[in-house]
């Protein structure tokens, strides 16, 4: 890369320029699973468990794909420090190409067997209803999230991530209004949505909207996420891009650009859906199969370790497309000083989560439950709650430098060894020592499964600290010079 196309600016403000709306992009789907988890509360407490039974379930197959699209970013990135930004455009849109193809292969059948995997997890008859209408929803609508996260990598890589926070932005208010009017309709709306409700309820009460209870709020983030692709989706078609990078030129199917998405993408994917499964049989099964209480106050304890780790998640994006970069130019020193500034505002971050979530645990549990929910319930699920953040609390540090390393390892093109990490790790901690807990030590109920994650964090975020200080990453040698194409010999020797 020539030297004048590297900018001289500080390494903090280079990372917050590309972090900074990155972390708000990514946590739009989380924010997005917050708002659906606060309005079905006032529902009742067992649907917060339905919601997050099925939400997580949906995500799964979905993961696995998303994870894959990562690699966008990884290409390219490297191919703009490489100074040939006008090759990026390919992936994107083969990317595109891949999530038809695997929504069409995994997520369509998946809701016919919803209720029967609920069912075999153990789940209640009541919770296995919610949850199969919540997920089969969101999988008949998979293909528009799989959409948004492929072309957002795109601007992720391209270091202009604010496109895809404004879109997520845009959704987040689309889906707290339409998913508020679908689940509540024209009946009474809860007393403490305040001027929320007051603004909301007489329009669904004019439209003659009728209550479609959880439903509603799975349809509500549907459309916003239709509202999330759009956005990024008109910006990359757009004169100004397309006269730059000649976006719509790049529209056809490319073999070459799918081998490589899926060539370094798949073992990317297989460590986020495989994770994805593993706690998933964690929440499913070793904490909701305690009943009720566990289960409910299981989810609202997740939904807060979600808000504070998809922020890592955003900075563990933007270590992709930095490192990306920098290894396209040939400057690995410079892309390992970033990825380690990455980490220390991660573990700063939810450092930070962590002392909230154990001085405020009761507070934030009785923020999720119902108003009149009876006592011996409310202080049922604030106990179990609280055991719950103060776990989440303990493993905070490991889970940001685990998350953030990863997406640095990512940049480079080294996906195969964090990827087999994850899988053995996963099911060897989360799913084996969990399950050992729960039925070695029955009264420590679902907090032995929480122990259990906490031991399988701390070993990942070794193991991936311990790859990245090797520099082994630092001499994959991922795109071609005179091509820009993926250089096999040089990837198998630099990954494993």
């Amino acid at each position: 890369m020539p030297p004048a196309a590297l900018k001289h600016e500080s390494p903090l403000l280079e990372l917050l320029r590309i972090a900074g709306p990155t972390v708000a992009t990514m946590t739009s789907y989380t924010v997005m699973q917050f708002a659906d988890k606060w309005l079905v509360s006032r529902l009742g407490p067992e649907f917060v468990g339905g919601q997050g039974n099925g939400g997580l379930v949906a995500w799964l197959p979905q993961s696995i794909a998303m994870g894959m699209f990562t690699v966008v970013n990884t290409y390219v990135s490297q191919n703009m420090g490489a100074s040939k930004p006008e090759r990026g455009p390919a992936y994107a849109w083969n990317a595109l190409y891949l999530a038809v193809a695997w929504y069409v292969v995994f997520l369509l059948p998946m809701p016919s067997f919803l209720p029967w995997m609920f069912r075999v997890a153990g789940v209640e008859e009541g919770q296995t209803a919610l949850a199969a209408t919540y997920g089969s929803i969101l999988l008949y609508g998979g293909l528009l999230n799989l959409w948004t996260r492929a072309i957002s990598q795109f601007f992720y890589g391209m270091h202009q991530a604010s496109v895809v926070m404004v879109a997520g932005i845009a959704a987040n208010v689309v889906n707290i209004v339409i998913s508020a009017l679908l689940v509540f309709g024209n009946e009474p709306w809860p007393e403490d949505f305040g001027w929320f409700g007051r603004a909301l309820e007489p329009v669904a009460v004019a439209m003659g909207i009728p209550p479609m209870g959880i439903a509603g709020s799975a349809y509500g983030t549907i459309i916003a996420t239709a509202v999330e692709f759009a956005i990024p989706m008109a910006v990359f078609l757009g004169p100004k891009l397309n006269a730059k990078y000649q976006t719509r030129a790049a529209w056809r199917v490319s073999w070459q650009h799918l081998k490589e998405i899926i060539r370094t993408g798949w073992a990317a994917g297989l460590m986020f859906g495989n994770e994805m499964i593993c706690w998933g049989y964690f929440m499913v099964h070793l904490v909701s199969g305690f009943g009720k209480a566990h289960a409910s106050a299981g989810w609202i304890a997740h939904q807060y370790m979600s808000l504070s780790f998809m922020p890592a998640v955003g900075l563990s994006v933007a270590a992709t497309a930095i490192v990306g970069k920098y290894m396209g130019a040939n400057r690995p020193d410079i892309a390992e000083r970033r990825a380690w500034l990455a980490v220390a505002l991660a573990a700063g971050y939810m450092g930070l989560c962590g002392v909230c979530f154990v001085v405020f645990r009761g507070a934030l549990m009785r923020f999720f439950i119902e108003e009149g929910t009876p006592p011996a319930e409310v202080e049922e699920l604030v106990r179990l709650g609280s055991l719950m953040l103060i776990a989440t609390a303990c493993f905070q540090l490991f889970d940001a430098g685990a998350m953030v390393l990863s997406g640095a390892l990512r940049g480079a093109g080294d996906t195969v060894v964090p990827g087999v990490a994850t899988v053995v790790t996963s099911w060897g901690i989360i799913v084996g020592l969990g399950t050992l807990l729960t039925y070695l030590y029955p009264q420590l109920e679902s907090l032995g499964a929480w122990i259990g994650a906490a031991v399988y964090i701390f070993t990942l975020c070794v193991i991936l600290l311990l790859r990245f200080a090797s520099g082994r990453w630092k001499t994959i040698k991922l795109l071609k010079p005179e091509t820009g194409t993926q250089d096999v010999a040089g990837t198998t020797d630099g990954i494993v």
